[in-house]
């Protein structure tokens, strides 16, 4: 293939142009916020079981107090109306046995009371414990919106740079001749991006290769419009005054 050696330098500079590209893509996926984003949702997902888990045994006592309550108040009526049928009532023996209830009930009401204390007490204990894990995954959900807050100023002035290196790259493919554009590329796929080399010192940019021996020499006698390759990476090799041969 013939390439004047002006057209050949282009190569060069599309080459500088896709490797800045491919550099901020990595940049991109590999930002330190993505693995701290990462570990902060792990953080969240298990603060998030936690609290499911302290959620429900607060509901359990919660629904414990709700039963005592319900036990007191019907003691504390039954209370209320034999007492009320006390004082209705001449007979020593109905004023006997409502006696007896009453004191019965009193007891009742007292130990359930003692009970309604206790599961109040823990209640309180289990609140707390929930307000814990409340704070804890608030203070979690703060962290991820500052993460995201840096990451997404980081990625703005990635994505900016990218298009600008896209536009650039637009303008310095346009001055290629389409059979060179089209080996270019197919060089940078089968080559994983490495597609054009400036040939320093008989050394390839591209992989650091000397050329020595026949390949040297076929460089010295390719004429300054023939396209040559690097015999080790396949990347077009482009001659100028820094070439030393």
């Amino acid at each position: 293939m013939k390439a004047s050696p002006l057209q050949q330098k282009e190569l060069l500079r599309l080459q500088a142009l896709d490797i800045k590209v491919l550099q901020l893509s990595h940049q991109s996926k590999s930002l330190v916020q993505h693995a701290e984003l990462a570990d902060l949702n792990r953080e969240a997902e298990a603060s998030r079981m936690k609290l499911l888990g302290r959620s429900g045994e607060l509901d359990d006592v919660r629904t414990e107090l709700g039963r005592i309550e319900s036990d007191v108040e019907v003691v504390e009526k039954r209370i209320a109306r034999d007492t009320d049928r006390l004082q209705h009532t001449s007979s020593i023996k109905d004023i006997q046995a409502l006696d007896s209830e009453v004191a019965s009930l009193k007891k009742r009401l007292f130990d359930l009371e003692e009970i309604e204390i206790a599961v109040l007490e823990r209640q309180e204990e289990h609140e707390a414990a929930v307000a814990v894990v409340e704070k804890e995954r608030d203070a979690i959900a703060e962290r991820v919106s500052a993460t995201e807050s840096a990451r997404d100023e980081v990625l703005v002035d990635l994505t900016r740079q990218l298009t600008e290196l896209t536009r650039d790259r637009a303008t310095v493919a346009a001055t290629i001749p389409d059979d060179l554009a089209a080996l270019y590329e197919r060089l940078r796929i089968t080559g994983h991006g490495n597609a054009a080399a400036l040939l320093r010192a008989r050394t390839c940019s591209g992989c650091t290769m000397t050329l020595t021996g026949s390949d040297l020499a076929d460089a010295r006698q390719a004429p300054a419009d023939e396209v040559i390759f690097c015999p080790d990476c396949g990347a077009v090799l482009v001659r100028t005054e820094e070439s030393g041969i």
